[in-house]
């Protein structure tokens, strides 16, 4: 066993560099890679991987996990100081869950002889063994600080365990390695409950004692630099959060609900965003229409859809697009989520009075060429838009509708005049989220020997792609918009003239095989 402990030195070492020194300089082997896991140079599910290939040991898939009984012929405090946990029987051997395998022969020799019967390791995540010692053996020491009340000085001692600080490094880690957008935490009557949000649709990450809640929501508020003590106030934070190589900008936003704070914390990662035109899943000949669109110097164009519809990316890769620094472009957004070089970008701040329009009437004094605007949330910031759209700028926007024409009754209904819409818009582009089939399994969400698709989770979908509608302001639709016709009139005369809607370039993508029926029925029910 020595011999292939030092494989599996050697295999982290030549993963993270940093490893050798830390041994050199005194650093116990599991010690070090704790160390390593807590700076996020490492996960956990990369150090199993890396031990379970060197000494042969199938890790555990916590997807058939059960949650074993409580043991009570061993104490708490050698589990945890042991990082094992007792699992199960199986004939005569009693299997234990191990977060790391530099002691198994001695641990091996001192439970054989406690338990009286053979002993096996089964490698698992640090973090699910912590939570399981704590939900098993902690109880009634944890019922004692569920409610520790506004006790900034306790909330940070329970936010600085390392048992904590591990638990939610290790679930922001496995959230960028499922692709998801956003972790929900959400205490609930009996439970926390943690939730991803992977392309577009919740997913159960993992369910944790209740008392542990006050620890794990002081941990989120410290990285957002929130007020830990202040739970009865919605609160807003962000941070820049490194793990390995990898770094994330983290949106957290807090709100008081019944049981506690529901917790909401958006991971926007840098190195995945490409914000260009051609990844977003337009067609050819409608991504050839919206780049006739943006290539004109004035006008407005509005790009609709409700919530996570991807309208921002939209935004930024025509902004990326236009970028060619012949241009001055000015944004004006809320919040800025992502910073582009070459652009002038503003942040909404309504506490002090910078709302939309407020910025954006600033933002015509400063001879812009394109501007962006976030959204146009009313009469005032329609009103500005418009004005500056007339008088040579190209101005875009977002609107929450739910199709193209949409666009055009919701400026009605703000009060701006059909002559107004019509002169300045020249275009919409409608648009939803459709989850693409896994490449991995094809959509089975099998692996191919029987097991899950760890690429997809097993839900047989793998990233997204858009669909879409385009809708061209033409001199019949403009006589339209002013004789205030229905929108389904307009509508009609849109498709008329070669406007494709959204259903029909889903159908299309199906046709592709590029999402599911069922997928496009899913989106299918918002439009």
């Amino acid at each position: 066993m020595v011999h292939r402990i030092a494989e599996v030195e050697q295999a982290i070492a030549e993963r993270c560099p940093e490893y050798s020194a830390l041994l050199a300089g005194g650093m116990a082997p599991a010690d070090a890679d704790r160390e390593l896991a807590e700076r996020g140079m490492i996960s956990e599910n990369e150090l199993l991987a890396v031990y379970a290939r060197v000494l042969g040991v199938e890790p555990l898939d916590e997807e058939g996990f059960r949650q074993p009984e409580r043991f009570d012929g061993i104490t708490e405090e050698y589990l945890t100081g042991q990082e094992l946990l007792p699992y199960r029987w199986d004939g005569e051997v009693f299997e234990l869950l191990a977060a790391s395998p530099y002691e198994w022969e001695r641990q091996a020799y001192e439970l054989a002889a406690f338990f009286g019967r053979k002993v096996s390791f089964r490698l698992a995540q640090r973090s699910l063994i912590e939570r399981m010692i704590s939900r098993v053996y902690q109880q009634t020491e944890a019922e004692e600080r569920r409610f520790p009340g506004d006790d900034e000085h306790k909330l940070r001692q329970l936010a600085g365990e390392a048992r904590i600080v591990r638990l939610v490094n290790e679930m922001l880690s496995q959230a960028l390695e499922r692709n998801a957008s956003d972790i929900h935490v959400e205490p609930e009557e009996t439970q926390l409950v943690i939730r991803f949000r992977i392309d577009g649709v919740l997913h159960e990450y993992l369910n944790l004692p209740l008392p542990d809640y006050p620890a794990i929501a002081s941990r989120i508020k410290l990285i957002g630099a929130l007020n830990i003590a202040e739970s009865r106030l919605p609160q807003d934070g962000r941070t820049n959060f490194q793990i390995g190589h990898r770094e994330i900008d983290i949106r957290i936003s807090t709100i008081p609900i019944m049981n506690g704070e529901s917790i909401v914390m958006r991971l926007l990662r840098k190195d995945a965003m490409k914000f260009d035109l051609r990844e977003l899943g337009m067609s050819e000949m409608l991504l050839a229409g919206f780049e006739d669109l943006i290539s004109i110097p004035h006008g407005i164009i509005l790009v609709v859809g409700p919530t996570g519809s991807g309208k921002t990316t939209t935004l930024y890769s025509v902004m990326r697009q236009l970028n060619d620094r012949r241009r001055k472009i000015i944004t004006v957004e809320d919040p800025v989520e992502y910073q582009l070089p070459g652009l002038s970008q503003m942040q909404v701040n309504p506490k002090i009075g910078l709302t939309f329009a407020a910025g954006l009437r600033h933002i015509v004094r400063q001879d812009p060429d394109v501007i962006l605007v976030g959204e146009i949330r009313d009469r005032e910031t329609a009103d500005i838009a418009i004005n500056a759209a007339l008088t040579g700028h190209l101005v875009l926007s977002t609107l929450h509708t739910n199709d193209a024409v949409g666009a055009i009754t919701r400026l009605s209904d703000m009060g701006v005049e059909g002559f107004l819409v019509a002169s300045a818009l020249f275009g919409v582009l409608s648009q939803r989220l459709v989850r693409k089939i896994c490449s991995r399994c094809g959509g089975s969400g099998n692996s191919g020997h029987g097991g899950r698709c760890r690429f997809c989770s097993g839900s047989g979908y793998r990233g997204r792609t858009g669909i879409y509608e385009l809708l061209r302001i033409d001199d019949e639709l403009r006589n339209a918009i002013v004789g205030r016709l229905p929108s389904g009139e307009i509508n009609r005369i849109a498709c008329r003239n070669g406007m494709i809607p959204l259903l029909e370039d889903g159908r299309r993508k199906v046709e592709q095989g590029v999402t599911t029926e069922a997928e496009l029925l899913r989106i299918a029910a918002g439009i």
